[in-house]
Order: C-alpha cells, then structure tokens, then sequence
C-alpha cells in the first residue's frame, strides 16, 4: 500500500449522514433561538393570566353545566385545556408558522440552505429533520401550555380532582390522562398547519411570507366554517373540528369528532409535507 493510498481522502456519498446526529443538531439550533424561547415564555403565560382573569373576576361556583370557561372556577384541571383550546385558535398555528417559516425560508434569506443542500444528506432526509425540529417544538410549547395550566389551576383556581362537563368527578390521575390526550391532539393539529407552511417556506426566501399566509390561510378556513351556507364544505376544513377539543371533557369521551380531527390533520399534514418535498428535491439552491 503506496502512501498516496493510505493519505487518499474518502468521500461519503450523499444521505450517509447520521440522522440522530442531523436531528440533535438541528433541535439544538431550534431551541438556541431566542425567539423561540419567547415564543414558549408568552404561550407559557397565556394559562397564568387566564387563571388570574378568573380568580379576580370570580364566575361563580363549580358547575357541571356550560363551557370551559364558564367550569374554571375551582375546577383548576380545566385550565390546561382551556389554555389549549383559547391558543389552538391562532396563537399556537402562528408560532408554528413561525418556527416552519425559520425551518426553510429563514435559512434561504441568510443563504444558509445552500450549504445545507450540497451537504452529504439528501434532501428527503434535510426536510425530515426539520420536519422533526418543528414538530418538537411544536410539542414542547403544548406540554408547556399543559404543565402550566395545570399548575396555575391549582394554585389559583384550586381542586385536585376535574368536574366533566358531564357532572361526573374524575381523580387527578384520570385528569392528568385527559389533559395528555388534549395536548396530543392539539399538537396534531399543530402539525398540520405546520405541514403547510413548510411547503410554503419551501418556495419563498421571506419568512415573513410564509407567517402571513399560513395565519391568513387558518383565518379563511374559520370564516368559511362559520357560514351556514357551506355546510358541505365545512367536514373538509381543518379548523371546523378544532372546536372537538372540549369532548375530552365528557364522560365517556365521544370520539367521532375527535377521530375526524385527527383524519383530516393528517390528509393536510400529507398535503403539505408532499408539498414541500416536491419543491426541495427541485430546488437548486
């Protein structure tokens, strides 16, 4: 064996990257923004101020009766899904524009991307890791919301147990299995609007873009689901079955609604990962 074999250097050859190495670091960058932190601290506050607002505004009495809101008063372990259920609305779709609008378009307006793409990873695998960036992210600040609220509920709002909307009392055990089931299903949602916005990050250098469009996109499918008129239309849209939300509150939960929630997250979760991998496998940089 001559010297200039031993010295001879060795090419990897594209998609040879370790993926729980690409995953590591880019949940690192994830979670070093500042905005992100902002992000969680705000939505973090949103369950404390709701407790708050309810302590001082006292609604009354403990009922099995009305909506969430309306059965937080010493009921404390509604909080956490309230606090998701008032953020599923716009909060948490915009923070997840947001974190997808950084995934592509924030690294393509500092012309990082193109680094990123002649890298040895394919780029199937480079939209999978940022994929799983957003999604953690986007799990984390549910968690967040969840641990929070609970929290806050107690402290403020008091009660160890949760008072269904049913009239039946469920131990802080079964309690905490709701609020896990809420925060699974929210982050579902979440997802979905995320898939979408990665395929609009995918085709734009200007975050602001992707953030603007996905919020006015949520914002079209609410109106669309309040006009009685489109009744056809509504089974299809995402956010006509985020008001499914308050079922985990039911005893037993019914879960046709839910199960459809999760049916169409995942058909628009389809859609716009597809998307968004068709536009980075024809993107030159």
């Amino acid at each position: 064996m001559t010297a200039a074999t031993m010295t001879a250097p060795v090419y990897r050859t594209a998609g040879t990257a370790p993926l729980g190495r690409l995953i590591w670091s880019e949940l690192r960058w994830v979670f070093k923004r500042p905005r992100t932190w902002i992000a969680l601290i705000l939505l973090g506050l949103v369950p404390v101020v709701i407790a708050i607002g309810i302590r001082v505004g006292d609604n009354g009495p403990r009922g099995g009766g009305g909506g969430l809101i309306a059965n937080l008063a010493g009921n404390g372990l509604v909080l956490p899904i309230a606090s998701l259920s008032i953020t599923l609305a716009i909060l948490l779709p915009l923070v997840g524009a947001m974190w997808s609008a950084d995934a592509l378009a924030g690294e393509a307006s500092h012309s990082t991307l193109r680094y990123l793409l002649v890298a040895p990873v394919s780029r199937v695998r480079l939209l999978v890791v940022k994929s799983i960036g957003v999604a953690t992210a986007v799990l984390a600040a549910c968690v967040l919301i969840a641990v929070v609220g609970m929290v806050a509920g107690y402290l403020i709002l008091g009660s160890g147990e949760l008072l269904t909307l049913s009239g039946t009392t469920l131990s802080f055990g079964a309690a905490v299995g709701r609020i896990a089931l809420a925060v699974a299903w929210v982050a579902v949602q979440v997802w979905a609007v995320c898939a979408i916005a990665l395929a609009v990050s995918a085709c734009t250098e200007h975050p602001m873009v992707v953030m603007a469009s996905t919020l006015a996109g949520a914002v079209v499918l609410g109106v669309l689901s309040s006009i009685p008129a489109l009744d056809w239309l509504q089974p299809y849209l995402l956010t006509n079955s985020w008001a499914s939300l308050i079922d985990v509150l039911r005893d037993p939960v019914p879960t046709a609604g839910l199960l459809h929630g999760l049916a169409e997250a995942g058909c628009y979760a389809v859609i716009g990962w597809s998307l968004a991998l068709a536009r980075m496998v024809t993107k030159d940089g």
